[in-house]
């Protein structure tokens, strides 16, 4: 395929639909990770302010912090116990008004976490709800009488032995949580609960957040009669979200909260997870639904989760070659390689051996801020932060990965092989602590953490790479600086090339004004792509991850191993 200037506007995918959401490069904080301002070990408010201006000059334009609420901590501040308080480790209702101050003074949204599809079993309503059959508060969770016998099963994924309801003595009944057993489940199908959510997403949407990002809410409509369900969930862990998610009455919530909430304020919402289809994703986010706005799809973190089968090249942009497909002309999608919930993301698709992680890391910030659709960058993956790989279980402070492990003992599995598992893939490889400086806990605070450093700290840090005009930090902002001048990067059309090729990830952003061609080298060999696809025109290289040239022989780009480039075709 040749690549001309006849062919740089043609089908051009015309957006008429342009919204400010949609233009964001959006920065996730894990705030008990970031930074530690009262030598407590725990990162805090107080730390994302004093931080304030280093988020800035990342050029990124919002960012969403993970829950802050009160919260007994049993799923790290996703078992809410009060949605209008500030878990005091974190700081108080002034340090939040004065960070959401301190990011709108700098240009920058702020993206609220909403978790709804459940509570703490130390919430209000829930102590309300347990106490006695006919208290008000009862329908606001899910009970199931024991005279009824046991109710047919339902995963969960935090539980010790994967069972998704927990017996209460106390009246007598079962209670739901998909999650742990301090984490009960919200019954949705009561319309006062549904109110409650919207006054609490008002009580924000008033203090000037500019986005919801919904925790699990592809659960939170069941089907009350809880039916049995076939073998095949019961036994694949890949058949949950099938079942689980997308109920019912999931839309008429959805149109519901957009009434109530999402119409009345200049906020937008996107919901962790997106069904289990293509159809799913687009009847949670296409405009004319009047639902969400954005789409957080699973598909691509998921990429074969195993040890011995990493992703190849080949995986990665089919994968999302078809999603920007399927929403190429209508809905709009986040583009993420990683959050809170998944491992580091140069560890998970990468090399992140010392030989390669630079460049590795450099490659992948370059495709999530060349892509259509809403980047999503994790931090300390703007330093190209790796995987700690814990080795034993007492290490670890993750829920699922505690939990999990007395799962296993409980099912007889290969401890060895669990442990392996966990190793790479465990939730808390990317919550270890922003990796400031290479002091003795780098720079996170003056104090042991609430989880260990990573002993790469003295090379991967950041007051090493601010001041390295090559460093992984500064090919990030080389990269929002582009995007963020360059509305091609976020509406144009995308093209795969070299659809077949087992090491490179071409593609072409392409509009009226501009077209980029952005070249990704996925192996530890050098690879040549053809500049033929390029004849007529001239081409200059606006962005490369290595500091040497790279040589052209006889109209062949040769690329070193995870090079990565962004070529402005002219």
């Amino acid at each position: 395929m040749t690549l001309n200037a006849t062919q740089k506007g043609a089908n051009r995918v015309v957006s008429d639909g342009r919204k400010w959401w949609k233009e964001q490069i959006i920065y996730q904080i894990y705030p008990r990770s970031f930074k530690d301002s009262t030598g407590n070990g725990i990162g805090d408010l107080r730390g994302i302010i004093n931080q304030l201006d280093y988020i800035k000059n990342l050029g990124v334009t919002a960012v969403w912090i993970n829950p802050i609420y009160a919260s007994p901590n049993d799923d790290n501040g996703y078992d809410i116990s009060d949605y209008r308080a500030i878990l005091p480790e974190f700081g108080s209702m002034h340090d939040f008004d004065e960070l959401l101050a301190g990011l709108h003074s700098r240009n920058i949204k702020f993206v609220m976490d909403l978790v709804v599809n459940h509570t703490s079993d130390e919430h209000y309503w829930f102590e309300q709800s347990r106490s006695s059959r006919d208290n008000p508060y009862r329908d606001y969770y899910h009970w199931w009488p024991a005279e009824q016998g046991k109710p047919n099963f339902r995963w969960s994924y935090f539980d010790e032995k994967g069972e998704a309801w927990k017996y209460d003595k106390q009246t007598d009944a079962y209670y739901l949580h998909y999650f742990s057993q301090k984490q009960p489940d919200l019954k949705w199908e009561n319309p006062k609960v549904r109110q409650e959510v919207f006054d609490i997403m008002k009580f924000w949407a008033e203090k000037g957040v500019d986005g919801f990002r919904l925790d699990a809410f592809q659960f939170v409509s069941k089907d009350t009669s809880f039916p049995d369900l076939p073998e095949s969930y019961k036994k694949d862990l890949s058949e949950v979200i099938k079942y689980h998610g997308m109920g019912p009455n999931i839309h008429e919530y959805l149109r519901e909260m957009y009434n109530e909430v999402l119409s009345k304020y200049d906020v937008f919402a996107v919901s962790e997870g997106a069904g289990s289809s293509f159809e799913d994703a687009h009847d949670l986010v296409d405009e004319e639904r009047n639902e969400l706005q954005m789409a957080y799809h699973f598909e691509g973190v998921d990429l074969k989760k195993s040890v011995d089968n990493p992703p190849t090249c080949l995986d990665f942009k089919s994968l999302h070659t078809k999603w920007d497909k399927s929403f190429a002309h209508k809905g709009w999608i986040s583009i993420f390689l990683a959050n809170h919930d998944c491992p580091r993301m140069v560890s998970r698709f990468t090399n992140d051996s010392p030989k390669y992680r630079e460049f590795a890391s450099k490659l992948l910030n370059t495709f999530l801020l060349t892509m259509r659709g809403t980047p999503y960058c994790y931090f300390g993956d703007e330093i190209g932060m790796t995987n700690i790989s814990f080795k034993d279980i007492s290490e670890y402070q993750d829920i699922a990965a505690i939990n999990g492990y007395k799962k296993a003992i409980h099912n007889n599995e290969d401890m060895t092989e669990f442990m392996r598992e966990l190793t790479v893939f465990s939730r808390d490889n990317s919550r270890t602590p922003m990796q400031w400086d290479d002091t003795e806990n780098a720079g996170f605070s003056d104090v042991q953490p609430w989880l260990k450093v990573n002993e790469n700290k003295n090379v991967i840090n950041v007051q090493l790479q601010n001041s390295m005009p090559n460093s992984v930090l500064n090919h990030f902002r080389n990269l929002t600086k582009l995007r963020n001048e360059s509305s091609t990067l976020v509406y144009g059309e995308y093209e795969l090339l070299l659809p077949e090729h087992e090491s490179l990830y071409a593609y072409t952003r392409t509009d009226d004004n501009n077209q980029y061609l952005i070249i990704l080298n996925f192996s530890n060999s050098e690879q040549v792509f053809d500049l033929s696809m390029l004849s007529g025109n001239q081409y200059e290289m606006i962005i490369n991850s290595h500091s040497v040239n790279n040589h052209e022989i006889n109209g062949e780009l040769h690329l070193l191993p995870f090079q990565s480039v962004v070529i402005m075709v002219v």
